[in-house]
């Protein structure tokens, strides 16, 4: 029960900074989002710059297997990096982002078994967005 209760209050922390960051983003301060949001990753999450632009699928998928976060941890996980994620744009930094968001959805799915529409739909669209 404990550990749950910690595992609650930590992704509530995790959704009010997620919120901050899309607000910083809705006021045009991109560069600031974008430093809450490795901040957040590193403190949060302990993925480090390198590891989010620069590690391939496979690399990303040994992380996240060696930090066995739990499936709300990981669902939040897939919040910040969809929120990061603009499919119009065909880019490294997105391609990184679909890559490491296609993959968290699987994880989700085959070991977690957690199946909700918003990550389906969001699944699709990242699946369209690689396949182009």
């Amino acid at each position: 029960m404990l550990r749950r209760d910690l595992i609650t209050a930590e992704i509530q922390k995790l959704a009010q900074v997620l919120a901050r960051i899309m607000g910083l983003k809705l006021e045009g301060k991109l560069a600031e989002a974008d430093d809450l949001l490795i901040e957040s990753l590193a403190n949060d999450f302990g993925i480090t710059p390198e590891e989010l632009y620069s590690s391939s699928s496979d690399e990303f998928d040994v992380l996240l297997t060696e930090k066995a976060f739990p499936a709300e941890k990981l669902e939040m996980l897939s919040q910040f990096f969809y929120s990061q994620f603009d499919p119009s744009v065909i880019n490294p930094r997105n391609d990184s982002f679909a890559e490491k968001l296609s993959l968290i959805y699987r994880i989700l799915e085959t070991k977690h078994h957690i199946v909700n529409m918003t990550n389906l739909d969001r699944q699709k669209l990242v699946d369209q967005y690689l396949n182009s």
